[in-house]
């Protein structure tokens, strides 16, 4: 256009001219002159015209061939604008006409320069250029072919509607990529790795000589042109299978086989890091920057995202950089906001000279470490409570035998002796250290229940009186229940001290006064609940509160209230042992226990019971009638096998004051040795259920077979499902467990006995 206005000036210039020029041959030459011009301008514009006449209805048939496209697809033209597109394209990306094919694919690539440029290669070789692609929005397949007049078709296609394989986290970018089975049997390769290898391998084991593969470290990979150093990256993928990427060593002395910069892995779904031996951060890709929750910000130091060492990180990476102990993975914890996750880092050196660095590939290890926590931490419970299970029963045994035989001087002191007074406060003090022991045994869940439906709102109505003594003057306490409230299967006694024990804990809490508030409401689980390291199941529960105004308790004390010896309180003021009780006992019932604190605000205390509401009879009482008052002295005669000698002589002599014959065993073996004189009448034995050698239960079932008819009682410093099933199985016996008084042993057995009568 800008020559054909040139040929059009010169000829009206020239027409000008011959109109004042005088020369009748000048005129002539001029009106000639400017008839060329003219014409030769008509020729310009007329060459111009038609064939972009002609374009522009190329470009109308090209967007009427292609906007009805069931795909994503556009025409561009030789310089790469969008000249047509289908309504598919226009719906996802908008009216892309006129723009660049690299701007429109750059919405849903990191890195559409090298993907177009290897696909247009493809094109201008002849062939039609096809690529697989996966992106935060999906997997695609993008493909590529020409048009007359140098214009390319383009085509986007959903990979998941077209189906093709494509393995989660599967990219053919410029990374070699491999996804492998659970048997290292390849499935898939991307185009990159094909042209590394040059090759289709069926095994890992065909390209890489040591396995298995250590994520984070070096490895040696066979490609067509010999062998070359690489470190390995892996993503375990939902199907089973594992995406494995070569990521190139520059450190290593070997050719590298592509040419991407740190921009290749910013898709790459494996956390890695670029870090300077001092600790300074150089490049993150997104998996890593998501992981530690960090922006992309320059002088960012690792030492202040992750720490966990017990040393500084720095000397760490010093050590790596160095080649000692690189490629020994650590598992470090996440600084400030952030110390909930835990990474597993593995360290590699790159770069030669002055460009030397470290390559770190993170792998989140937060759920392993909290499963980790979670078995140290049942762990310890378990160890803590056989331990105290273990002490609760030499105590009860000990306990038995001073108690015991202070009940046999109690027999021969009235309230007249001046060793009477001694005599009580010794009955009463074993009394108060057997409810220690008892507090023990709740703890480790060994402790003797008696559950029976219960209604909460009665078993709070009924403590009220006795709550509001507790609390003192200074705290108010309110009870609010849910009027439709279901019923519960519990120990209302152990129950009752839970509550109590809750309710003096907000009290302390509060010695300026407040209010403690008592909740009780029904609530419906639908789905299961995590909490506190516990997982309750979907169901339906009976749900009580225990709200206070106090201090509160602080975040790293929190998680250790119900270990049994930890207190917050001051020393000499708690024993440490009234939260673990509590949490034993709703553990044995069936229940759950939570605790939420904000210091300064308070402490709620949630109690989880499994609801109840199968109709239920009046509850029948299961335990053997009382004696009738003793007359004259009791007959009969009793084995007892015993093998604490104090608790023994106790129970012997408490049995013969009642008048009864008593044969004394310190073993299983010594009773069955005295059972195998068929001569010898025995009516009822009294013995240990934990002994050494034979086990009381073990013992008493052979001497059955002789004499079915005998009664048994089991005596156990162990809760009464110590023995499991054992007694179950066996007829005519009853469990007492330690400490037991005088009358409680002579009660039990004379219970036994005239029931046999």
């Amino acid at each position: 256009m800008p020559v054909t206005g040139i040929f059009l000036a010169i000829a009206m210039v020239c027409f000008c001219m011959g109109v004042f020029v005088p020369q009748l041959a000048l005129k002539i030459g001029l009106a000639t002159a400017g008839g060329i011009f003219c014409a030769m301008a008509g020729w310009r514009l007329k060459s111009w015209v038609k064939p972009n006449i002609g374009l522009g209805k190329k470009q109308s048939g090209y967007q009427s061939l292609v906007e009805s496209d069931v795909d994503c697809t556009f025409v561009t033209d030789p310089q790469g604008m969008v000249i047509a597109h289908s309504n598919v394209a226009s719906d996802q990306y908008g009216s892309q006409t006129g723009q660049s094919a690299r701007g429109v694919f750059g919405r849903i690539l990191a890195d559409p320069d090298k993907v177009l440029d290897t696909l247009l290669e493809k094109v201008a070789s002849g062939e039609a250029g096809k690529e697989n692609v996966i992106t935060q929005r999906g997997q695609f397949r993008l493909s590529v072919s020409p048009l007359p007049d140098a214009k390319l078709l383009w085509r986007i296609i959903d990979s998941g509607a077209a189906g093709f394989p494509l393995a989660n986290g599967f990219t053919s970018g410029h990374l070699p990529t491999i996804i492998v089975d659970a048997d290292n049997r390849i499935v898939q390769i991307n185009d990159a790795c094909q042209a590394l290898l040059r090759a289709r391998p069926e095994k890992l084991s065909e390209i890489v000589d040591s396995l298995p593969l250590r994520s984070g470290q070096q490895h040696r990979i066979k490609t067509a042109n010999g062998k070359i150093t690489a470190v390995i990256a892996e993503l375990a993928l939902d199907n089973g299978g594992t995406a494995v990427y070569l990521i190139p060593d520059t450190a290593a002395q070997t050719p590298r086989f592509f040419n991407a910069g740190w921009d290749a892995i910013e898709d790459l779904p494996v956390p890695l890091m670029k870090i300077t031996p001092d600790g300074e951060v150089l490049a993150s890709n997104r998996e890593a920057r998501l992981l530690l929750k960090i922006d992309d910000r320059d002088g960012q130091r690792i030492g202040e995202m992750l720490d966990g060492l017990g040393r500084p990180i720095s000397d760490w990476l010093r050590e790596a950089a160095e080649g000692r102990g690189g490629n020994i993975s650590q598992f470090l914890r996440g600084r400030s906001g952030n110390q909930d996750t835990f990474v597993q880092v593995t360290l590699n050196i790159s770069g030669e000279g002055a460009d030397k660095h470290l390559i770190a590939v993170l792998n989140d290890v937060t759920e392993l470490k909290t499963l980790e926590a979670q078995f140290v931490q049942s762990q310890k419970m378990q160890a803590i409570g056989q331990l105290a299970g273990g002490v609760a029963h030499d105590f009860n045994n000990l306990l038995t035998a001073i108690s015991g035989h202070c009940d046999l001087l109690l027999l021969r002191h009235d309230e007249g002796d001046q060793n009477y007074g001694d005599l009580i406060q010794i009955h009463q003090n074993a009394n108060r250290a057997a409810s220690l022991v008892g507090q023990l045994l709740a703890f480790s869940r060994k402790q003797n229940l008696q559950p029976e439906i219960i209604d909460l709102r009665d078993t709070l109505s009924d403590l009220t009186h006795l709550l509001n003594r507790l609390v003192g003057e200074k705290v108010t306490l309110s009870l609010n229940h849910d009027p439709a409230l279901s019923q519960i299967k519990a120990d209302k006694r152990q129950l009752e001290q839970v509550l109590m024990n809750l309710v003096v804990n907000a009290r302390d809490a509060m010695p300026s006064g407040g209010e403690i508030q008592v909740v009780t409401s029904n609530l419906l689980m639908k789905t299961q609940m995590v909490k506190d390291r516990a997982v309750v199941p979907p169901g339906e529960y009976v749900m009580v509160k225990v709200i206070d105004e106090g201090f509160g308790i602080a975040p790293e004390k929190l998680p250790k209230i119900f270990e049994p010896f930890y207190t917050t309180k001051r020393t000499g003021e708690g024993t440490g042992l009234g939260l673990s009780t509590a949490y034993g006992i709703v553990k044995q019932t069936g229940g759950y226990i939570f605790a939420e604190s904000e210091v300064g605000k308070g402490t709620q205390f949630s109690l989880l019971f499994p609801s109840y509401d199968l109709p239920v009879a009046e509850p029948l009482d299961m335990r053997a009638p009382g004696p009738e008052p003793m007359s004259s002295e009791a007959d009969g005669v009793v084995l007892l096998v015993e093998d604490e000698a104090p608790v023994r002589a106790f129970a012997s002599r408490a049995l013969r004051l009642r008048g009864y014959t008593v044969l004394e065993a310190d073993c299983a073996e010594a009773a069955l040795e005295l059972l195998s004189n068929n001569d010898l009448t025995v009516d009822i034995f009294v013995t240990d259920v934990i002994m050494p050698g034979l086990d009381g239960p073990t013992w008493v079932r052979k001497a059955l077979t002789d004499r079915p008819d005998t009664k048994v009682v089991f005596v156990s410093g162990y809760a009464e499902d110590a023995f499991g099933d054992d007694q179950s199985r066996i007829p005519n016996s009853v469990f007492l467990p330690k400490p037991f008084s005088l009358n409680a042993l002579t009660q039990t057995v004379q219970a036994q006995l005239q029931e046999h009568a």
